[in-house]
């Protein structure tokens, strides 16, 4: 019993850390959508209420369930990876580093894993957990919550597993899972935002919202989170200007919490794997 006591102390914890750790965002894109947007703000989170209540209940249940199974996988990968052998550098190769440079290494190593993982996503057998994430046709900072648990734990470990193969120092690899969790809420804001030129090296909240479009031409495009040189480095990049058009899905994923966590166990989801269709159009109406 001990094991389920711990649990249940981590759950509650993670609940806690989260809601002070959410006061701070939430009051930033209140301010900024406000800055943007003026009095069009209010509608916009009235139209997104909906979305959002839902966003909203998927993250207390990722909090209090799929985050504590997320703290004890860190302590078995790492074990795991060092003990098979297959570490490239180890941790002492990185002491005489700087931080900074660790940390730069980690973010940048991340967000490149993070890139083909992201791609991998939306044409497996990951796709399913996936949808639930693009499910959101209101997307605003919050969406960056919407994730089926399944899709938390497969991000988690592919991503993680990465930078502990190179070796990489506990902090490091914390401070690039901060750094992504807190950009990609800002890419996710309902922001018209396209950086212009710069676009080609940082992901702009345009050039993501673009990546959640319902329009086929932007299906297969966008997958970075950080860094958008790589969508450019692969041949995805796409931001022909703000995406004002629908977002979403064509799957049948309804707005209720049994629907989006069911989803990923219906057999229907994986007709995909059996279409001739590619990435690129998966997602098509």
């Amino acid at each position: 019993m001990d094991w389920l006591q711990e649990f249940l102390l981590s759950s509650l914890s993670a609940v806690k850390f989260a809601g002070f750790g959410m006061l701070g965002p939430a009051l930033f894109f209140l301010c900024l959508g406000y800055l943007v947007k003026r009095k069009a703000l209010f509608g916009d989170i009235r139209r997104a209420m909906r979305e959002t209540g839902l966003n909203i209940q998927i993250m207390l249940f990722n909090l209090v369930v799929t985050v504590p199974v997320i703290v004890f996988a860190s302590t078995f990968l790492s074990s795991f990876w060092h003990s098979t052998g297959l570490v490239l550098y180890s941790p002492g190769t990185w002491q005489d580093w700087p931080v900074l440079g660790v940390i730069v290494v980690a973010v940048v190593m991340g967000d490149l894993v993070g890139y083909w993982r992201h791609r991998f996503e939306h044409n497996s057998l990951l796709w399913p957990s996936h949808a639930v994430h693009h499910s959101d046709t209101e997307m605003t900072w919050l969406s960056l919550e919407r994730f089926h648990p399944i899709n938390r734990l497969t991000t988690f470990a592919i991503d993680s597993s990465a930078l502990l193969i190179l070796g990489l120092p506990p902090y490091a690899i914390v401070a690039n899972s901060l750094v992504r969790h807190y950009y990609g809420f800002f890419i996710h804001a309902d922001l018209p935002w396209t950086y212009g030129k710069w676009n080609i090296i940082l992901v702009s909240p345009a050039m993501h919202r673009w990546h959640h479009s319902a329009n086929e031409v932007a299906h297969g495009r966008n997958f970075a989170t950080v860094f958008g040189v790589w969508d450019w480095a692969f041949g995805t990049h796409y931001v022909p200007g703000p995406c004002e058009g629908p977002l979403g899905v064509t799957d049948e994923i309804d707005r209720t919490l049994w629907s989006q966590f069911s989803y990923a166990f219906r057999p229907k989801a994986y007709q995909h794997l059996f279409s001739s269709k590619s990435d690129k159009d998966m997602r098509c109406p």
